[in-house]
């Protein structure tokens, strides 16, 4: 199968080198042409983005193959991750390649600012000598407040450090082990404002943080503090802001993004002095260019050829190397997916995987890929890793999981149980070494067969001649037999006859009433079918 990669936005030049090496990878450069993003959208199975292109879910839409949308940078606000989540689509980005780029211009924007660097240079280019005009001011001794302490948060506190600068930090998901590494003083957000002379921006934006700095929070920074925004521009009411710095209630700003980018030519915050302005280049050095495209591009490559979702922000705890590993397991997983919903009767109320193995980290997988299974046989649209457990969810479907030990004489195994209105299913798989993997129970009956291609399961009345009945049905359709397990019960007290299972794995799908025919037999009680292909 060749994988089709649509690049929406400008990526350097070698991570596109890297795809189009790959074999099966296509890449179809569209960047800087939004008119013919509609055409190329519509067979795309993976698209790169940076911050220029929306990823709506209008968009989505119109790619019925997309698995997975991958952004060139840190943050994620561009695109609709619940929509993506519901649609099965990873998204990816790479959150540290860019850590020393944006890091670097945060500091570099403070050190203009405060040492009236742009102003004086532009005075000279005037041709003026004025000294005393643009007397700036040091960073020894001054506090910074770091508003995010992540990967380039942190960076800049370290970079901070190096300036002689007091460090104060606000990040209510940040481990105190993890602040005093940095050397950090963990503060209340007013309370940093109020502390700093310099605040710097560094988290995501979400509904919590949208205008996170708004006309409240600006009149509790001292009048001499300056406001450093590297991150995203929502962050920040720039009215208040401007507002803010024209009745010099704070010293000044430095801005790298906006809430529209390009910035509009009669933006307040363009006319006002005490202000730096650059145009979203806080990612922009060459080496931060090739990292971000080499990382990303590597990421979509391994996620088309290999499966390996490591780079993936909507699939928690299901890294490339867990996947790779557990990789036989996790189909065996889909497979007792679809068999359990071919055997169960009514709407399904509740889904509990068993794992039993050696591998801590299998349960949440096992669990998720035993509902990918079930919920496509179930045909709920697309379903992956990324949003089985979400539209199982949404079916109201209660999920549990179970970890134990294998079952006896079998190194690992999964059992998956269905609870439906009408009743309960059971079956259960096993791996036979590193890869084979077998259905091993059907509720009570200890069978072993391959769950592969088409799977007859024949319920019925443990007498003779039902095998040779049923076996002549087959045949007399045109439906050959690739295998046939047949499993008893003890006998009934009594003498009674007991019931049997028998799981027949056949080389195509039945047709023309053939279910209906098996099903009138003397002494059938029930005929499912279940199908383990796509």
């Amino acid at each position: 199968m060749t994988w089709r990669v649509v690049v929406a936005d400008r990526v350097a030049a070698s991570g596109l080198d890297l795809l189009s090496k790959t074999p099966d990878l296509e890449v179809v450069d569209v960047a800087g042409k939004p008119a013919e993003l509609d055409k190329a959208i519509a067979g795309a199975h993976a698209l790169i983005v940076r911050s220029e292109t929306r990823v709506t879910a209008s968009l989505m839409a119109r790619a019925p193959h997309l698995r997975l949308v991958a952004r060139a940078g840190t943050g994620v606000d561009t695109i609709d991750v619940t929509a993506a989540t519901r649609r099965g689509i990873a998204v990816m980005n790479t959150p540290g390649a860019n850590t020393v780029s944006a890091g670097e211009h945060a500091m570099g924007l403070l050190l203009a600012l405060v040492r009236r660097i742009p102003d004086a240079a532009a005075a000279m280019r005037r041709g003026e000598w004025d000294r005393k005009r643009f007397e700036g001011t040091e960073l020894r001794g001054k506090t910074m407040g770091v508003v995010g302490l992540g990967r380039i948060g942190g960076h800049v506190a370290q970079l901070a450090r190096a300036f002689g600068m007091q460090v104060v930090g606000h990040d209510p998901y940040l481990l105190p082990e993890r602040a005093g590494e940095l050397h950090v003083r963990l503060l209340p957000l007013e309370q940093l404002l109020r502390t700093a002379d310099v605040v710097t921006l560094h988290v995501a934006l979400t509904d919590q943080t949208h205008h996170l700095i708004d006309a409240q929070r600006l009149k509790l920074m001292k009048p001499t503090a300056v406001l450093i925004n590297t991150a995203r521009g929502e962050l920040v009411d720039e009215a208040a802001l401007a507002e803010a710095i024209k009745e010099k209630r704070i010293g000044g700003a430095a801005i790298d993004v906006f809430a529209v980018e390009p910035l509009p030519p009669d933006a307040p915050l363009r006319a006002l002095d005490r202000v730096i302005l650059t145009p979203h280049l806080a990612a922009s050095t060459a080496e931060a260019q090739e990292r971000v495209a080499m990382e990303i591009c590597g990421a979509v490559r391994d996620a088309l050829v290999a499966g390996d979702l490591s780079f993936a922000i909507n699939v928690p705890g299901m890294g490339g190397d867990l996947l790779r590993r557990l990789a036989p397991l996790l189909d065996l997983a889909r497979r007792l997916g679809r068999l359990a919903l071919a055997l169960a009767d009514g709407p399904v109320k509740a889904v509990e995987v068993a794992y039993g193995g050696k591998e801590e980290a299998a349960q949440r997988p096992v669990l998720v890929s035993a509902l990918e299974g079930l919920l496509a046989a179930m045909n709920a649209g697309p379903v992956s890793l990324v949003n089985a457990q979400v539209l199982a969810e949404e079916k109201g479907i209660q999920l549990g999981t179970r970890t134990g030990a294998p079952e006896t004489g079998f190194e690992t195994s999964i059992g998956v149980k269905v609870d439906t209105t009408r009743g309960r299913v059971r079956v259960t798989g096993a791996l036979i070494g590193d890869s084979h993997g077998r259905v091993i129970r059907i509720d009570d009956f200890h069978v072993d067969v391959v769950p592969d291609g088409w799977m007859l399961v024949v319920r019925n009345r443990d007498v003779p001649g039902v095998i040779g009945r049923v076996g002549s049905a087959l045949g007399s359709a045109g439906i050959n037999i690739a295998s046939y397990h047949q499993a008893r019960r003890a006998p009934q007290p009594g003498g009674g006859p007991s019931d049997a299972l028998a799981a027949i794995n056949v080389d195509q799908a039945l047709t023309n009433g053939v279910l209906d025919k098996l099903q009138g037999l003397p002494d059938v009680l029930d005929v499912r079918l279940a199908n383990f292909g796509d």
